[in-house]
């Protein structure tokens, strides 16, 4: 007897989209924005590519345009309820870092916020313009031009989950608010 049942076609993303969630920000003109973000993912080693999906009715986006680029944060477990909270609210009807009290400082090479209190790395991000693909499927292509982590969690270029670092692991949209912390380290090589 299957366990398996259907999974309706609007849901087939989840079950393979729960990698980290991520904190989108963006500035521009001496405005700013963070917004969350569960779709992205690397692209390319050298140089440092990336994917993220960012609507393009979001306030981050036209800040985006604006740019030409933007700060990617990782979030560590213990800001599961800020990243739902700045996911729910658009930068268009408030100010969400002054509302949220988020300490940025800037990138160090395109001055883009970033956050570390709270995240286990950040990337500082420049926008690969792809016109169709932005405006056909939101996403957005950047190179990665800086990049830090926190070497509690990340160090000599490798994530190390433990017991005493929870707090900054990762965590990953599952739908409706609901996160999970990455963690449990299998290995799968001697």
């Amino acid at each position: 007897m299957s366990h398996f049942a259907p999974v309706a076609l609007h849901q087939a993303s989840r079950l393979i989209n729960h990698g980290p969630t991520v904190l989108v920000t963006s500035a521009h003109g001496g405005r700013a924005n963070v917004m969350a973000a569960a779709w992205s993912m690397p692209v390319e080693f050298t140089p440092p590519r990336i994917a993220v999906v960012i609507d393009k009715k979001t306030y981050t986006r036209e800040l985006i345009a604006a740019s030409g680029a933007f700060g990617i944060c990782l979030p560590g477990a213990a800001l599961a309820a800020l990243t739902f909270a700045v996911g729910s609210t658009s930068g268009y009807d408030e100010d969400k870092i002054a509302r949220h009290g988020i300490q940025t400082r800037p990138g160090p090479v395109l001055g883009m916020p970033v956050i570390e209190q709270g995240c286990a790395a950040w990337l500082e991000c420049r926008l690969i313009p792809e016109p169709h693909t932005q405006d056909a499927y939101d996403t957005c292509f950047a190179e990665v031009v800086a990049a830090a982590a926190d070497a509690r969690i990340f160090a000599s270029g490798r994530w190390d989950y433990r017991d005493d670092n929870t707090e900054l692991q990762t965590i990953h949209h599952l739908g409706a608010g609901n996160f999970v912390r990455a963690g449990g380290v299998v290995r799968g090589a001697a």
